[in-house]
């Protein structure tokens, strides 16, 4: 995982998709799983609901968090009777910005059936991949993108001209319409208005951030718990703890693999640089964060030793 993480008295709170894989008895993991991002995506790609997708192509940049996801994704659309010829796996560096090559070797693979791409591009190297997508004629009606990294901060100031129609799989959407996500998107404008933040002008809520506002404020509930910052008292404390969540659900800390139980929901880029929900799971999914489709994972326990004590 990327050192993205908020660290409260000994305990982290990493509120960012990550590629599990691994289980601490001191951090708590609010952004999700790849059972509650990248699995569900693909599903929905693969239903007639989603395009009826038969081929992938699996892209990222190239570190632990796609390769990893990657590896999983590979894994599950294998159980699914996918053979390895119609998977294509391919990375670039960190950076990257020279996607004519890449574009054209995904329309070719396209040409062998229908076919979707799952992205694990990190950062500024979406834009030129997204806008050589559009250069090569390539439309999301014809071979839609899904990315697990880009989100309304992402998108902001970004020609989406290349991007409308392609999805993004993510726990929260700014655009969600509920009281919860209403008052919480108000509060954080005044806050960035009051405090001089930079595009305060523009405030925009994202995934991320309400992984990390549920984390903060679950931490706060098991402090009042357990009367006490002591870190293995909070940790015992944490098990079970509900917050009204701005995704329109009630979060809630799995008793033991120290995971939020997430929806998840598939967008659709719109011109704006918001999203249109045009998918969702039916409920809250548990998170699994040892993937079942790696065979090397068989019997590994799916929570923290928690007997340890704290240094």
């Amino acid at each position: 995982m990327l050192p993205v993480f908020e660290e409260l008295n000994g305990l982290l709170f990493y509120p960012v998709q990550y590629e599990g894989e691994e289980l601490s008895k001191n951090v708590f993991y609010t952004g999700a799983a790849p059972n509650q991002q990248a699995i569900p995506a693909v599903e929905y790609l693969m239903s007639k609901e989603g395009g009826g997708a038969k081929r992938w192509v699996l892209l990222g940049t190239d570190y632990v968090y796609p390769r990893t996801t990657n590896k999983i994704l590979r894994a599950f659309l294998k159980s699914k009777g996918v053979a390895d010829k119609d998977i294509d796996e391919k990375y670039t560096p960190f950076g990257h910005s020279d996607y004519q090559t890449i574009v054209a070797d995904v329309k070719k693979f396209a040409a062998g059936g229908k076919t979707a791409v799952v992205s694990t591009i990190n950062g500024d190297s979406n834009v030129p991949f997204y806008k050589e997508l559009g250069n090569q004629g390539l439309k999301a009606t014809d071979v839609p993108v899904v990315a697990f990294s880009v989100g309304e901060e992402e998108l902001r100031g970004v020609d989406t001209k290349p991007l409308v129609g392609h999805l993004a799989a993510w726990n929260y959407f700014m655009s969600q319409k509920n009281p919860v996500n209403d008052a919480w998107k108000k509060q954080w404008a005044a806050y960035a208005k009051k405090v001089k933040l930079p595009n305060a002008d523009k405030p925009l809520t994202n995934d991320p951030m309400e992984a990390a506002w549920i984390g903060i404020h679950m931490w706060k509930q098991a402090v009042e718990k357990a009367k006490s910052t002591d870190t293995d008292k909070v940790v015992a404390a944490m098990a079970g703890q509900t917050f009204p969540a701005p995704s329109g659900i009630t979060s809630k800390m799995d008793e033991k693999n120290h995971h939020l139980h997430k929806s998840v929901f598939i967008g659709e880029v719109k011109a704006d640089g918001q999203f249109n929900v045009v998918w969702k799971t039916p409920g809250p999914v548990k998170a699994k964060p040892w993937s079942p489709y790696i065979p090397e994972n068989k019997g590994k326990k799916d929570e923290p030793d928690v007997t340890a004590k704290s240094k």
